[in-house]
């Protein structure tokens, strides 16, 4: 399919819910763009994937309702988020462990909630793999409203936040509230899943979130450049991915992700710093201009020898 096709079939009234869709999955991928940042600077990339466990039981229970999916994942999530944190200030047992236990434990409650309601099968299949049908409106201006929040609260805290991921300690001796700070990014982290489930799927939503943060990661050593490049980067693979989901009738939420990887293996290989490919070329050129300093030194050495 053509581009002009495929911006043909956007603006196509019997396709409504090609458009909403795009916009769920490039407002989701910007903030998880931005959010999984922290991901990234903080080394906890599992949080990402406990989260999508945790929110799992608040969809389930919304199914049940037939209430607002994003909602009931919302308050799922921010609860077992703020165990956490609450557990988290026991230092016998370590942050990791606690998400272990409560994020998992959270998702067998959401598999015995949903495996009660009538044509949970189905149901099932669209929370995993995600899904671009029926996404009803409410939902999209859920998902407008909430990524605004996010990114509010993102400029508000950035400064405290990037402290408390760089160095814990060393944010609690200047006075910064831990805890309090701990419990912002876990709800971001969470409203982040949440909002991207409805095209990405429970399972590959950690995609999302942490590929396209590594991604800019790798291209560059400024923190704020950064922050610009992981969204654009997630916004860009969920419109490649979803062009190429509907030009040639392929899972949406997979395809969205191997664009990310893609671009995350480009960065990998060809970054202008830590690429692979351009690293080992500077290496190799450092090491032939060593030799060829060598051998033109001992080659001065001999001419010297000779007129001796």
């Amino acid at each position: 399919m053509s581009i002009t096709d495929f911006l043909a079939d956007l603006f196509n009234p019997d396709l409504a819910f090609l458009p909403k869709a795009l916009a769920i999955a490039v407002m989701s991928s910007v903030v998880c763009g931005v959010v999984g940042c922290y991901v990234v600077l903080r080394g906890m990339a599992f949080i990402g994937d406990a989260v999508a466990h945790a929110v799992f039981p608040g969809l389930a229970i919304a199914f049940v309702l037939q209430g607002s999916l994003v909602l009931g994942g919302a308050v799922a999530g921010i609860a077992t988020a703020l165990l956490i944190a609450v557990f988290a200030q026991h230092r016998r047992v370590k942050e990791d462990s606690l998400i272990g236990v409560f994020f998992v434990a959270a998702f067998a409650l959401g598999i015995v909630i949903i495996s009660r309601a009538p044509g949970y099968a189905g149901s099932l299949q669209q929370f995993l793999f995600g899904s671009i049908t029926g996404i009803p409106d409410r939902d999209l201006y859920t998902v407008g409203f909430t990524g605004l929040a996010i990114l509010a609260v993102v400029f508000l805290l950035h400064k405290e936040l990037v402290a408390i991921c760089l160095d814990r300690e060393m944010a609690r001796s200047i006075g910064l509230r831990v805890f309090w700070l701990d419990i912002a990014l876990y709800v971001m982290v969470t409203l982040a899943v949440v909002i991207s489930l409805q095209t990405i799927g429970n399972i590959l939503v950690l995609a999302l979130l942490i590929t396209p943060a590594a991604a800019a990661r790798l291209l560059t050593d400024r923190l704020a450049l950064m922050m610009l490049l992981a969204p654009v980067i997630g916004g860009g693979s969920a419109l490649v991915g979803l062009y190429l989901s509907w030009s040639y009738d392929l899972p949406v939420g997979g395809t969205i992700v191997l664009v990310a990887t893609a671009v995350f293996l480009l960065a990998w290989l060809f970054a202008p710093r830590h690429g692979q490919v351009l690293r080992r070329w500077r290496e190799w050129r450092a090491q032939v201009g060593a030799a060829v300093s060598q051998e033109g030194a001992s080659s001065f050495r001999g001419v010297r020898t000779g007129d001796g």
